[in-house]
Formats: C-alpha cells, structure tokens, sequence
C-alpha cells in the first residue's frame, strides 16, 4: 500500500495541493521520481537518500516508486525533499501512517539531514489552513512566516532528525509562535525634512499619495526628482495587517523576504533599471513567475529615465495600471498577479536634460526632442494622473539652516484622508480614490456647475481624453479629502488641471 504525504506546489503566487506517494515494491534497487517533476525535483533522489542516511535511517534496497500527483501541473523547485523523505519513511514502517496525517510537508533537505528554508511557506500554510489540515512542518527558519496564519499548528524542525523524533513521540517539537503583527516598520532613511524647495512638487507627492495616483516628475539632472520618489514611502500610511499579508506572500514566493523578517511592515519600493525585460517587469517566463509590478503590490513602483525602457516594456504597463493586475497566459493555462501600486516615474526633459533650462541651453539635435517625447505613447500618458515639473533649487534654499516640513506631518494629512476615502468608497468596492471605477465618478467626485464649466474649457484646450477627465476628477476628491472637504469645490478641480502636460 503506497504511502501519501501532503504537500504544496506554487502555482503563481498562490499554492495548490500535491500528494507524495511511495510505494515500497520488490526489485531491483532503483529510485524512481514520476509526476512531472523539474531538474530540482529529480535531484531530490541524492538529497533524500544521503540525508536519510546521515540521519540514522535506512533507505529501501529495493524498487521505490514515488509520485507526485496531480501528474499534470509542473513540480518545481526543492520544496518536494522533506515530504518524498517522510513518505518513505513511512512506506518502509520507520513513521507510522497516523504521526503524519492531517499535515502537511515542505522542506529542503542538506546532505547531513538538516532542513533548509524554502519560498512560498506563507502560500503553503494558507493552504492548509484552507484545506482544514491540523499542522504544517517547514524548516525552522520558515517556522515564523507560516505561524501568520492563525488556526493552524506550525512546527519549525531544524532536522530530518528531530522531525522524526517528533513524529515518533520521542522529544516533541514546540508549536511556533505567531509573530507580533504590529512590529515597528522602522524609520525611512529618506524624509520630506531633507528635501529644500520644491514645494510646488512635494505638494503634487502628498496628493498622489493620498488618492493612490500615478505621477511622473519631469525635470532637469539633478534637480531632485529621484530624491522625491525615494520620499515616497516616508510619507504614505502604514500597512494594515492584510495589506502585510499580502505584500509578504508574493515576495515568499519570489524568495525575497528578508531574512528573519517573516511579516513585510513597510511598504515595498521597487525600483528597476530600464535595461530590465518586460518579464523582469510585467512578470511571466517559461514558468510564470511575478514581475516587478506585482513586487510592488501595496507600494511603490519607481521608474527612473521613464522614457529609455523599451517599448513593450512601457506598453506592457498599460493593463496593471488600469485594472491593479497582471494577466499571464501560456499554453499550459492562464495566471493573474496582482498589481496594485503607484506608479512614480521619472524623466528628463529631453536627452540631453536641459531643454527650458534657465541657466544651461539645450544641445539636441533637431527633431530629437520629438522623437524621445513619443517613447512614451498616448494611451500611456493617459493613464498618469499628475504631471510635475521639478524646477532647480536656488542655492539660497538649499543652504537655509531650517529644515522643511518632515514626512511625519504629511504622512498624518495623507492617512486623514484616506480614512474618508476608505469609509465613503467602501460600498463601492474602491479603497482609494484611483480605485474608483468610471461609473461610480458622478457619485463620489460631483463637481458644482463652475467646475463642469472649468472641465469643458480644459478639455477643449488640453485636448483632454475621456479618460484624463476622469482621472481629474479623482485627483480633485483627493485634494478636496486633503482639505477635508465632503464636496469637491471649483478650486480643487482647478488645482487638478495645474498637474496635467500642457505640452505632450
């Protein structure tokens, strides 16, 4: 009677069940591995045979057969080490059946028996717990990320060795601990405080901080527009514990979680070189595996030199911008990551950064400001919510002794006002008020007649696009939630239309 063990195959960012079966036959000695299984999945046989014996236990001398069922979705990775040595422990009576029911394995093995961390333990555990098993066992060092999911027994085994003797009932294993949820996320080395001037542009910050919006910062070298988006952070309100729980789990399975960090608290800030891929970005591969959009999730997506990341790079923005996720398909099915950030990106305003520069002239050749404009297409464009223009710093300014305003004020205004979008949006399925959808604008973000007045103008003379009134509009309740107004007024319609391109 073969043996089956339960473990979890990452499928995405999410896990789906795998059942471990070995069957114990007579024969000649041969290790066999079935169930469509990866290059790390078959090297499991040396891990599990020489761990298995490092550890005091004998492996079969016969024909073993183990499976990896369902056969049809692909085993990667070496996740599969620690239940496929169990199962054989328990096919050939060294555990009994009944230690290892009702739970569910994973775990790398080392050749001396030892249990090395894997990715995905967070996925796996909210697996269990969703399947209604009793206990997951991990490697102890993934011990405290799965105990986030309450209701389930996690227990961290440094060995091959002591997992047993736990199964056995010899020296018990103790339950991890849930971790304390409400750990401090730490200070950001980068503070609104340390940034001089710029008012104009910190204000257009805190406005698509508040609302959840895109912005792009346009200006010359060095005038501060990297400074500003590393800023970001420091200034938006702090992760609920699902927002954590979310946020960790993709990067448990992208095998970035910090090392003993088993909780994400601060917002992830990704910030890619435009020479990346559009898989490195957009996610996919052979395997689909999350890009940087959905490393993001929760945070910041900062994008320097907007216009020098390749086309479809650009073009593959389009989707995650618009519906806050990532579809993938291949041949072998379909898969969608989520990808709800903000979008800050970054540009000069020309390739030699100096056109409309007071001090220096622009040396472009002719036509070549044109050209590096339409890197970035229309439907792009239209889907960023406020444009700023990030002028140099006056010396005066930069050497005044006071400080600016620190982060901590503005992030307490920003956290204001998205407790009213949370409670005002709430019945309408947004949580910000980029969330929005078309349909629910005329509910959330009326405007009085001045300010319809004030939009058909703008329209006509910025040539605005359905969708980038749209988009003025949630950026008005945003600043109208700043000031913490129930209406939007004409003034802050106006102020909306300040932050959209004159020239495109």
């Amino acid at each position: 009677m073969p043996a089956t063990i339960l473990s979890a195959a990452l499928v995405g960012i999410d896990a789906v069940g795998v059942e471990i079966e070995s069957d114990v036959a007579s024969g000649l000695p041969a290790f066999i591995i079935v169930g469509l299984p990866d290059a790390a999945v078959q090297e499991a046989r040396e891990r599990v045979k020489t761990a298995l014996k490092n550890s005091g236990f004998a492996f079969p001398r016969t024909r073993l057969t183990v499976n990896l069922a369902p056969a049809d979705i692909r085993k990667a990775g070496p996740s599969y080490d620690l239940p496929i040595a169990v199962s054989i422990m328990v096919g050939s009576g060294e555990l009994k059946a009944e230690a290892a029911r009702d739970a569910m394995f994973i775990g790398e093995l080392a050749l001396d028996g030892g249990l090395r961390p894997v990715a995905g333990a967070l996925p796996a555990a909210l697996l269990a717990k969703a399947r209604g098993l009793r206990a997951i066992y991990v490697p102890a060092e993934n011990a405290a990320e799965a105990a986030l999911v309450p209701g389930l027994e996690v227990y961290g085994a440094p060995s091959l060795a002591a997992l047993a003797d736990h199964l056995r009932g010899v020296h018990a294993l103790l339950p991890q601990s849930p971790p304390d949820a409400a750990a401090d996320a730490g200070d950001d080395p980068h503070d609104f405080s340390a940034i001089a001037g710029l008012e104009h542009a910190k204000r257009a910050m805190e406005i698509a901080a508040a609302g959840g919006h895109n912005i792009l910062l346009s200006g010359s070298p060095g005038a501060g527009k990297t400074l500003l988006a590393r800023s970001m952070p420091s200034i938006l309100p702090p992760m609920t514990y699902e927002e954590s729980l979310d946020a960790t789990r993709i990067h448990s399975v992208a095998r970035l979680l910090p090392r003993r960090t088993p909780l994400l608290t601060m917002r992830p800030w990704r910030a890619p070189h435009h020479t990346a891929s559009t898989a490195a970005i957009i996610g996919g591969g052979t395997n689909p595996h999350p890009g940087e959009v959905t490393l993001a999730h929760r945070g910041v997506l900062f994008l320097d030199e907007f216009p020098e990341f390749p086309r479809p790079v650009l073009e593959g923005l389009r989707q995650p911008l618009e519906d806050r996720r990532v579809t993938v398909s291949r041949a072998s099915g379909t898969l969608e990551f989520p990808a709800s950030f903000m979008l800050v990106a970054a540009r000069n305003p020309c390739p030699c950064g100096f056109f409309g520069d007071p001090e220096r002239a622009c040396v472009c050749p002719t036509g070549a400001l044109e050209r590096y404009r339409k890197k970035i297409s229309g439907p792009l464009l239209d889907r960023i919510d406020l444009y700023v223009e990030v002028p140099r710093t006056p010396y005066e300014k930069l050497s005044a002794a006071q400080d600016a305003e620190p982060s901590s004020a503005v992030r307490e205004r920003v956290a204001a006002a998205r407790k009213l979008q949370a409670e005002r949006n709430a019945a309408y399925g947004a949580v910000t008020n980029a969330d929005v959808r078309g349909r629910d604008l005329k509910t959330l973000c009326a405007v009085p007649k001045e300010a319809e007045a004030l939009l058909l103008a703008a329209s006509k003379n910025l040539r605005l696009s359905p969708r980038a009134i749209h988009r003025c509009l949630k950026v008005a309740r945003t600043i109208a939630d700043l000031a913490g107004r129930v209406a939007v007024a004409t003034p802050d319609v106006a102020e909306a239309l300040q932050y959209r391109p004159r020239q495109e």
